[in-house]
């Protein structure tokens, strides 16, 4: 995509026309494809975003304690819902990644969009300033915020405090397998309550295999 097709998402889909379109193609780029990936635009950006979202619940559930407030920014914050914002924006077919990655689906997987999302808003703040990078954020995660009822559970959550109201031993987590390129991993984690049963499932890094295979072994049990 040009650069003027870039600049072109970037006013429609984000709202901010860049002063430094080199910001905006950074976060685009995957490290496959060189040096000058989005990997520190994404450190920056997972920041704001939960530094904007905190505030966002903050002011939106007045009432809730901390625990509940802190179970919805887990919840809004994670991965997946990054890469689903990154899906509505069209985001896929944007990202830069080298061949190998491109044929080994990288571009479509959760991690990488997720990712980018993130990058995007570590470039709009750096190019636009705060109000930019939280005005992206407010419009782009409203659906989700204002879609959730009571506060979620992480399944991990869910499942030990499940665990503990049955008098069992915490969960226990177990690397069953790795598998795919460096760029493009697959974890296959089993959960196991002693008592109880084990499930297992895979993800593209440790911590969404352990949520999948939590949320698993929960589906069995309940």
């Amino acid at each position: 995509m040009s650069r003027r097709d870039l600049a072109a998402f970037a006013e429609q889909a984000l709202g901010h026309r860049f002063n430094d379109p080199f910001l905006l193609e950074r976060a685009l780029t995957h490290s496959s494809n060189g040096k000058n990936s989005y990997e520190r635009l994404e450190f920056l950006g997972d920041r704001v975003l939960g530094l904007v979202v905190a505030r966002w619940l903050f002011e939106r559930f007045p009432n809730e304690p901390e625990g509940r407030l802190a179970r919805r920014l887990n919840a809004l914050v994670a991965r997946e819902s990054c890469a689903e914002v990154g899906r509505r924006l069209g985001l896929p077919h944007l990202i830069r990644v080298g061949r190998q990655a491109r044929e080994d689906g990288a571009h479509q997987g959760d991690n990488v969009i997720g990712d980018v999302v993130e990058a995007l808003i570590g470039a709009l703040l750096l190019d636009g300033g705060f109000d930019v990078a939280e005005r992206f954020i407010r419009t782009a995660w409203v659906a989700s915020l204002e879609g959730q009822g009571q506060a979620p559970l992480h399944p991990k959550s869910a499942l030990q405090e499940l665990a503990a109201a049955q008098g069992r031993e915490p969960p226990a987590y177990e690397t069953v397998a790795r598998s795919g390129a460096h760029h493009a991993p697959r974890f296959t984690i089993r959960v196991s309550v002693k008592g109880l049963g084990e499930a297992q499932a895979e993800g593209a890094s440790k911590q969404e295999a352990e949520t999948a295979a939590a949320a698993a072994l929960l589906t069995r049990l309940q």
